[in-house]
């Protein structure tokens, strides 16, 4: 009689940039799993991207083709790691030939947040003296912010979550725009002076989930890892990607955009920026919800009729000129 010698289980490696929110993040996915599979070994690989190397230079100057996920890539291609965990607004619309994205987390609190120097404890976004400084990194968020507070003074800020309110808190900012989800994360949410109203600020396009990638042929991975998907963040965010990617826009354009989901039916709601806050166009889409890529598209062409293209064409040329 012959014996039948299994296999042991499988070792699956995990890919993480090095930031204190991206271990967080990265951890409680792999709490996640290993709930779920409490036999496989998950474990944890760390790797600095670009972004996390060029901290003195606007993101919109660096470009933003994977600029948080290129490397965790490379090492999904090399086979070096078997998944990676990303900030889903952080990772292109348009991925590597034989990546995908294999599940979508429950989403956080998308929305933006005020953060104020102590000095403004008493303050909302609306009632901040003309030429606060107000500190972000994020094109969108200074397009919308141009556009409904033209007295602002806008500085750029970088370095992770940490530095950038150590910055604020020594005083060379009045305050800052950062997502909630972040901070909520980190166990920050004390830190969180106002949520922005969506009639504001549109957030990021994936701002609060977690996306993550793995190689496309590894249908074992692709199973396991569906265990930890939200379907309702998953459709959400699936319109506001293909809206993304339908404009050519990309993670560091003036493009924002907002989502529900009541029944059957999401509502898309999506807007073009330029950056000076002075051209403006928004628009929304309603429609089912498993339909979510195809509202995202349409969504893109009622905006693109409204002058959406002009407007990202004289960014990507202001962009490309280093300005």
């Amino acid at each position: 009689m012959t014996s039948v010698v299994s296999s042991p289980p499988r070792t699956i490696r995990i890919g993480s940039r090095k930031s204190q929110l991206a271990l967080v993040q990265t951890y409680w996915v792999q709490e996640q799993l290993k709930n779920c599979y409490p036999d496989i070994t998950f474990e944890v690989h760390t790797m600095s991207t670009q972004g996390d190397k060029i901290l003195d230079v606007a993101l919109a100057k660096i470009g933003d083709k994977g600029l948080f996920t290129k490397e965790l890539e490379l090492g999904m291609i090399n086979q070096e790691i078997d998944f990676a965990v990303h900030s889903l607004k952080d990772l292109p619309t348009n991925l590597p030939e034989g990546l995908t994205l294999a599940a979508i987390t429950e989403r956080e609190n998308p929305a933006d947040a005020l953060v104020v120097h102590e000095k403004h404890k008493d303050k909302q976004i609306d009632t901040l003296p003309e030429g606060a400084v107000i500190g972000t990194s994020s094109l969108r968020r200074l397009a919308q912010l141009r556009h409904h507070f033209p007295h602002f003074t806008f500085k750029d800020v970088r370095g992770n979550l940490i530095t950038r309110l150590a910055k604020l808190d020594a005083g060379e900012y009045d305050a800052l725009i950062l997502a909630a989800a972040g901070l909520e994360r980190l166990g920050m949410s004390d830190r969180v002076h106002q949520i922005l109203p969506k009639e504001i600020s549109l957030h990021a396009v994936g701002q609060g989930a977690l996306g993550i990638e793995c190689r496309a042929d590894d249908s074992e991975l692709l199973s396991l890892l569906k265990a930890i998907e939200h379907p309702q963040t998953r459709d959400r965010c699936l319109a506001e990607r293909s809206f993304l990617r339908s404009l050519e826009g990309g993670c560091q354009v003036p493009i924002g955009v907002n989502t529900e989901i009541s029944g059957e039916n999401l509502t898309l709601t999506g807007i073009v920026a330029s950056i000076d806050g002075q051209k403006f166009v928004k628009d929304a889409v309603t429609g089912q919800a498993n339909n979510a890529e195809a509202l995202g598209i349409e969504l893109a062409e009622q905006l693109r009729q409204q002058g959406a293209q002009e407007i990202l064409s004289e960014i990507f040329a202001v962009i490309q000129r280093g300005s």
